[in-house]
């Protein structure tokens, strides 16, 4: 049987712990990384939060196969990932993603919302 977004969704949201803003700066200040996965277009609309780096969710397996040119060096297995987009689908989505390749410390934040509801800084677009 095919699956569906529901399916897909509820497999990830079991492996992808959830956190608060104010773990995910607590791993951001363990050497974390804050990755926003939103597309480009977002970015330019409503910034991104302070400190986080950028890789859009369509290209996500290509920057985080270590084995490929386009890997993206701030990618690394070693250290925690902490993740977002508008509100939380396609974090929890590219966080299962990152742990079929084998990165272990994958968390979701939510949305930015989450991030600036908490006090979170945003860059501007």
């Amino acid at each position: 049987m095919p699956l569906t977004v529901k399916d897909m969704m509820e497999a990830a949201n079991a492996v992808v712990k959830r956190v608060d803003t104010a773990s995910a700066q607590v791993l951001l200040g363990q050497g974390g990384l804050l990755l926003d996965v939103r597309d480009a277009v977002e970015l330019q609309q409503t910034g991104r939060a302070k400190g986080a780096h950028h890789i859009p969710r369509s290209m996500l397996e290509f920057r985080a196969d270590d084995s490929l040119q386009s890997h993206d060096p701030e990618l690394r297995k070693d250290r925690p990932i902490v993740l977002y987009c508008a509100a939380g689908g396609r974090a929890a989505l590219a966080g299962k993603l990152l742990k079929d390749m084998g990165y272990h410390q994958v968390y979701n934040l939510g949305g930015l919302s989450d991030w600036v509801n908490a006090g979170g800084e945003v860059s501007e677009p």
